[in-house]
């Protein structure tokens, strides 16, 4: 088993310096891009931050996590066929779970946390935007 977690940690961070190094930061930039257009989508909508309101929405579970995959569903299999094709030509073998592993981690956790930072930030800006400034009045 030790020897099993120390081969998958080495090939997790030969990733990183292997070939096809670039998809490592296009892939999370292109998810953080979809996502800053979700959170703030959701922040004039209204709605809660969305990780959270996949929890606490229960009857309106399956539409969230929908609307979710619709955005970053693309980006997702694009990083598992990458990585699907990086472990071809570097390992010359196939090993499905890291890919999904590895997708995860550049698609959805980038996603997930972009779209409810932001989500949050747009709501406190558009909150601080609707109230009057108090230096803007007059002073009797």
């Amino acid at each position: 088993m030790e020897d099993f977690l120390a081969r998958l940690w080495d090939e997790y961070v030969g990733r990183a310096s292997g070939p096809m190094k670039v998809r490592l930061i296009l892939q999370p930039i292109a998810a953080t891009l979809v996502a800053i257009l979700a959170g703030v989508h959701d922040a004039r909508a209204g709605r809660t931050v969305y990780f959270w309101s996949i929890f606490t929405h229960r009857e309106r579970r399956r539409d969230i996590v929908r609307d979710g995959w619709k955005d970053v569903g693309k980006i997702f299999i694009i990083a598992v066929v990458i990585d699907c094709a990086y472990q071809v030509i570097v390992f010359r073998w196939l090993y499905p779970a890291q890919a999904l592993i590895v997708a995860v981690i550049l698609a959805l956790l980038p996603y997930l946390i972009v779209r409810g930072l932001l989500n949050r930030i747009a709501r406190r800006w558009h909150r601080g935007a609707a109230t009057p400034d108090r230096s803007a009045r007059e002073v009797p």
